[in-house]
């Protein structure tokens, strides 16, 4: 136990130390691009806590960091209009104010979703959350008021009490800050009684209904629980990029979320950030050069899947002499 907090401690600090690195190596996209994948962590960790404890294979994740995301945008069209949205709810670009409504409104989607979908299971699961996602995806298309397919900019990234939220390593702290709290958050939801059900039913869901456990019950609370932390993810994205777009809820990024949590680890808390990071570098870097950086990155996810069952975290834990 120790020696994991050690390890989490120094992880924390080392990316806390990423803008002084860029500054001194003059490599100031290095805090941007670290905090993209700390971001796209989160939103693939939300997805492995159903996917790896749940048993559950959503295509349809990205619909809530999308909505996630656009909670922040439309507020912040309306502040900046100076109107009401429905003519009920003022805008806002409060940070205290955004990240929770993204994070309700994103968890009242999910229970929309999860309601219908998770009475089916498989295939049949698989694809409802697909049409649910793209669903979403052409409803916000065809909201002109806030920008259609071309999406909606926010000027300013949401304001935070005391802090310079137009400072980009304060930001990116900000984001680290978040990303750190949510990793702590799901480990003690994992290690709790509920993420021992949750495992249970993915293992023999039949026989914890027979021990008289609601089954749909507790795996409705996991998806909304997943979407919730996708939704905060959106959030943070659009307040990072200032720019929230239909795109961010296509059934491709919800594919890409997939992979980054079969790159780092099924079932394991930091193999998403891990992945993340990874994939995230890769098309960065490889984007650069051609723009057929999908076929390097599906071969490196071969080889990943192929030779190591478990991702690049049971390889780091083979390396460092841990379990495999």
């Amino acid at each position: 136990m120790k020696r994991e907090y050690l390890i989490l401690a120094t992880v924390f600090l080392l990316l806390a130390l990423v803008p002084f690195l860029a500054a001194a190596t003059g490599q100031t996209s290095w805090t941007r691009l670290v905090g993209q994948a700390l971001i796209y962590g989160m939103a693939a960790a939300s997805l492995n806590f159903i996917l790896g404890y749940g048993g559950m294979i959503s295509f349809g994740h990205a619909a809530f960091f999308g909505i996630g995301g656009y909670v922040v945008g439309i507020l912040y069209h309306h502040f900046d209009a100076g109107t009401s949205f429905l003519g009920l709810i003022p805008g806002t670009d409060q940070m205290l104010l955004t990240l929770p409504a993204a994070v309700l409104v994103a968890g009242l989607a999910a229970a929309l979703v999860g309601a219908m979908s998770l009475r089916t299971g498989g295939v049949q699961f698989i694809m409802i959350t697909l049409a649910f996602a793209q669903m979403f995806f052409f409803l916000f298309i065809s909201l002109k008021t806030y920008g259609g397919e071309d999406g909606i900019m926010v000027r300013r990234t949401n304001a935070l009490p005391g802090l310079d939220m137009r400072n980009r390593d304060t930001l990116y702290w900000v984001v680290l800050c978040f990303a750190a709290a949510y990793y702590l958050f799901l480990r003690r939801l994992v290690q709790s009684s509920f993420g021992q059900i949750i495992a249970g039913i993915r293992q023999n869901e039949r026989r914890m209904a027979a021990m008289g456990i609601s089954t749909f019950r507790y795996k409705l609370y996991a998806f909304i629980l997943s979407g919730m932390g996708a939704g905060l993810a959106g959030a943070l994205m659009v307040n990072f990029l200032r720019f929230a777009s239909p795109d961010m809820m296509h059934w491709t990024r919800s594919g890409e979320f997939m992979i980054m949590v079969i790159l780092g680890g099924v079932g394991t808390l930091a193999g998403p950030f891990i992945g993340a990071g990874v994939l995230f570098t890769v098309e960065t870097t490889l984007a650069r050069y051609t723009e057929h950086w999908m076929l390097p990155v599906g071969i490196l996810l071969l080889v990943v899947v192929l030779t190591s069952k478990g991702g690049l975290m049971a390889l780091i834990r083979k390396l460092s002499g841990g379990q495999k």
